[in-house]
């Protein structure tokens, strides 16, 4: 499943959904995962609810989303959108959010991260 992640540095996961300027992108399976790109975000638009629809539609692949905070409206346009945004606490390295998050897939993920999983 393609998972993005908020970042200023490439490294954390440390930024709000709304100032995202980009995500990066990861495929990720129980047992690969792999860098896929990024995806460039535009924050134009007329109001908040252009930007946050701008924001959705860049992503709109992916199954998992992780931020550093994200709003109320933001998070229900994703998943109205069939995207599940995620906190992240304390910038947690990408890496090793990946790796956890394989670990889950190995194991019995919860009901909502199989429905997640079947995202095409």
């Amino acid at each position: 499943m393609k998972v993005a992640f908020a970042s200023t540095d490439k490294i954390h996961i440390d930024e709000h959904f709304g100032r995202a300027e980009q995500f990066y992108i990861w495929d990720i399976s129980s047992d690969s995962a792999e860098f896929n790109g990024i995806v460039q975000v535009k924050s134009e638009g007329d109001d908040e609810a252009d930007r946050i629809e701008a924001r959705c539609s860049g992503l709109e692949e992916c199954a998992l989303v992780y931020v550093a905070e994200i709003g109320g409206p933001a998070a229900a346009r994703l998943v109205a959108k069939k995207i599940h945004p995620l906190k992240s606490k304390d910038r947690a390295p990408i890496q090793e959010t990946v790796t956890k998050l394989q670990e889950v897939l190995q194991g019995n993920p919860p009901p909502w991260l199989r429905k997640a999983m079947l995202k095409k």
